[in-house]
């Protein structure tokens, strides 16, 4: 007997069309890929600005390329999609609080330290990696924007990454024996 795709199911396994009323389960779905923490930042005619994000990837090693995406309905969309210049700063393991500082009501750049790279963009030292970008493209997507970055010059350092997965942060657990 042949099982295809839309009939096979595990007993916990929930099969549902995404749309309005099934919201939550795609988001929990969604929730089951851990991903990593990044801070992106750029500069503004206000100052600086930041925000946490985990919706970063590796698009091309040449050129060297980069994606993240930020919701339109965050305030600080209009923001980073002017910039022309941003830095993505991967956090390690121990700095879920400077992840908390970008998010929403967060503290942001106030009493953090931090410096200008060669196009005017703050960058936060000591992050576990950091590519400083120029805008390479942007792309609708939906309720979030797709900003492509070239990336400039980029600096890491070993240590363990941040993730994130199903609403919560934690650390990566190696499977294998070292």
């Amino acid at each position: 007997m042949m099982i295809t795709a839309d009939t096979a199911s595990i007993s916990s396994e929930q099969i549902f069309i995404p749309d309005a009323s099934t919201a939550r389960h795609y988001r929990n779905a969604l929730g089951a890929f851990t991903t990593g923490v990044t801070v992106v930042t750029a500069t503004t005619p206000d100052g600086p600005i930041g925000m946490t994000v985990n919706s970063f990837i590796s698009v091309s090693l040449d050129p060297p390329l980069v994606l993240w995406s930020p919701a339109k309905s965050s305030s600080r969309h209009g923001a980073f999609t002017a910039a022309n210049h941003f830095a993505i700063h991967v956090l390690s393991a121990d700095q879920d609080l400077l992840s908390a500082r970008f998010t929403r009501g967060g503290l942001g750049f106030e009493e953090l330290c931090w410096n200008l790279n060669r196009e005017g963009v703050p960058v936060i030292p000591g992050t576990l990696a950091r590519f400083e970008c120029e805008l390479s493209s942007m792309h609708d997507a939906g309720d979030h924007t797709l900003i492509l970055g070239r990336v400039l010059r980029a600096a890491h350092r070993e240590g363990d990454p941040l993730c994130f997965s199903r609403g919560t942060f934690g650390r990566f657990a190696s499977t294998t024996s070292q």
